[in-house]
């Protein structure tokens, strides 16, 4: 329930402000900047849910990792101002790599979390959470690459360096 929660609070922003848009030319908006308000959104949502939850957000780290707690926050953090410098023209790209490198180096916490069972976001139910888990983590991933215009495939495939 809670990835269709985070897949509509992506979603619903492009959804709604396309129809806005096209009732009222004023609220008209580009493309990626409609993408960029869900990919806000859900950042945000995300880094205020590290403070709010964390210690359930902890219990997805093994007991090994130290600092589990301090982490959880620094990542929430870094989430807040990865919503905010997708909007900061200079930063954007920037902002969009990183974001991206930080949802990959999410999977071995999402993994170990429905190894484990943890009753946190769906990962109670264990490894076949990661059937919907996974493919969610790679929409997103896809998602920022598009609100942040990166263009790692497209500069090669025309033969720009």
């Amino acid at each position: 329930m809670q990835l269709l929660f985070l897949f509509l609070l992506i979603v619903s922003p492009y959804l709604l402000l396309t129809l806005l848009g096209r009732w009222i030319p004023a609220v008209r908006l580009s493309r990626v900047k409609r993408v960029r308000v869900g990919l806000t959104l859900f950042f945000a949502f995300a880094g205020i849910g590290h403070f709010v939850r964390t210690e359930e957000m902890a219990q997805m780290l093994p007991a090994s990792v130290p600092y589990r707690v301090g982490l959880i926050y620094l990542t929430g953090i870094l989430e807040l101002l990865g919503a905010i410098g997708v909007w900061i023209p200079s930063l954007t790209r920037l902002t969009g790599l990183c974001l991206i490198l930080f949802l990959l180096c999410l999977v071995p916490a999402n993994i170990f979390a429905a190894i484990q069972h943890v009753d946190f976001g769906g990962h109670s139910a264990g490894p076949v959470y990661l059937l919907v888990r996974v493919p969610f983590q790679l929409f997103v991933i896809w998602w920022t690459y598009w609100a942040t215009k990166q263009d790692w495939f497209t500069s090669r495939a025309a033969g720009t360096p």
